[in-house]
């Protein structure tokens, strides 16, 4: 095997090696044992045994897609986190967050989407009918705005930060 195929298969394994780290650090974490962990992965539907989870953590073992989306589950970790960088597992409140705001932006770019299409389907609407547009954009207008209101009472008005 050449250094490029040696180094191109450690990137590709990085997030098996993070989730064997992130296995014993959750498990310590929480105080359990290696059979403690096996039993819970055990009742969620996951076939591990005490031997199996502590091979998985010295790396005797290779750990399989599957037992990764187990072992995310029973530590209640996105499964994204329980495979990224073991140096942010130890900050649960910054992974917490991070996700908050993954989270948070693609719900944001998905509302974004929702609005320019019904914006478009109205305006589409709106070239037909003539008539009609001064009248429902003021709508469409005020209506915004009483939103806009509303989540400027509830949450502040937006930071330019």
């Amino acid at each position: 095997m050449s250094d490029d195929e040696e180094g191109s298969e450690g990137v590709l394994l990085s997030g098996e090696e993070n989730a064997t780290v992130r296995i014993k650090l959750e498990r310590e974490k929480r105080g359990w044992s290696t059979t403690t962990l096996s039993d819970h992965m055990n009742e969620a539907g996951f076939d591990m045994n005490p031997s199996a989870v502590w091979r998985i953590e010295n790396r005797k073992r290779r750990i399989n897609l599957d037992e990764a989306i187990g072992f995310a589950e029973v530590f209640g970790v996105p499964l994204s986190n329980f495979v990224g960088p073991p140096s942010l597992a130890t900050m649960g409140r910054a992974m917490e967050l991070i996700d908050n705001v993954v989270a948070t932006y693609r719900a944001s770019n998905r509302a974004n989407h929702e609005a320019r299409r019904a914006r478009d389907q109205l305006d589409a609407y709106l070239a037909d009918h003539p008539d009609i547009r001064e009248e429902a954009d003021v709508m469409v207008s005020n209506a915004i705005a009483t939103e806009l209101i509303k989540v400027n009472e509830e949450y502040g008005p937006a930071s330019d930060a």
